[in-house]
């Protein structure tokens, strides 16, 4: 991390920050990544969502890091990782740095756990890595169409101002912290589990120079994760797929996730998560249950 850039404003108990450098000798346009650590036992890698950071995960940290090694990654060119001029955000360039964090570090026996956009990523990295992959736990997946667009009318107006040809970058690189704080609300039940000091923390980094372009590449790249879909039957570790009851997500959407065999039949059982191979339930988290 260049040492001229700001600092994250939230410390999590127990945490350190370390970096990984970008490889050397690879033409692609690798940044340095940026992850916390906290915590002994087997090791467990949290993937964050769309718009968001390692710091997504300040509550559930403390919670597991008494019985897990936990890693808590900021994806390329969010949070604090470094942005890099012309580099890729589509689905499988981000998968690209969660598996540098796996194989940089040499983990093995690991339990991947991502929400939303981070959901979809630890799918693919298992499906790439099964050597290294003990299971996922996948929240809330970000891999259908329409996403963010059933949040609220103010998330469609922002993120399709994002997209407009032209004029998309300059309206990326406007976030009032108004208008920041409305689109992440369409994501929580409860309203008021959304912090002020983390807005704050996100707004931030937000005003990081060059930020503006990875969130419009992000936005643009939304559709890489739903042709990730293809690659879930590759995977070969236990995958829990769990829902919040009133997420954006729906269970017509849970549905085509898997193929179901013969056997199965859908069931709906608030509270619980499933194996893959078995018809997508209902969990009992609320979105954005990790919580920020």
């Amino acid at each position: 991390m260049p040492s001229h850039e700001s600092r994250p404003t939230i410390h999590i108990p127990g945490t350190t920050s370390h970096t990984i450098a970008p490889r050397t000798g690879r033409r692609s346009r690798e940044g340095t990544l940026r992850y916390l650590k906290a915590g002994t036992g087997a090791p467990v890698v949290l993937l964050h969502t769309v718009r968001t950071q390692a710091e997504h995960f300040r509550h559930l940290i403390p919670l597991i890091s008494d019985q897990y090694t936990v890693y808590a990654l900021d994806l390329p060119g969010m949070g604090y990782s470094e942005i890099v001029s012309g580099a890729s955000y589509d689905e499988p360039a981000m998968r690209a740095g969660v598996e540098r964090l796996l194989t940089e570090l040499d983990l093995h026996d690991v339990t991947l756990v991502g929400e939303s956009m981070g959901a979809v990523l630890a799918l693919t990295t298992a499906a790439d890595l099964p050597e290294r992959v003990r299971r996922v736990v996948a929240v809330n997946t970000y891999d259908f169409p329409g996403g963010i667009a059933r949040s609220s009318l103010l998330a469609r107006v922002v993120v399709s101002g994002v997209l407009a040809p032209g004029v998309g970058q300059v309206v990326a690189g406007v976030e009032p912290k108004a208008a920041l704080r409305r689109i992440l609300q369409g994501g929580l039940v409860d309203k008021t589990a959304l912090r002020e000091d983390y807005v704050d923390e996100l707004l931030q980094v937000g005003s990081r120079p060059g930020y503006s372009t990875v969130a419009r590449a992000v936005y643009q790249n939304l559709p890489s994760l739903i042709a990730a879909r293809s690659r879930y039957p590759e995977v070969k570790a236990p995958v829990h797929l769990v829902y919040g009851e009133e997420d954006w997500s729906r269970p017509s959407d849970a549905g085509r996730r898997f193929h179901a065999g013969p056997q199965d039949r859908p069931l709906h059982r608030p509270g619980t998560a499933r194996p893959a191979g078995r018809p997508a339930e209902r969990g009992g988290l609320t979105p954005g249950g990790t919580g920020p």
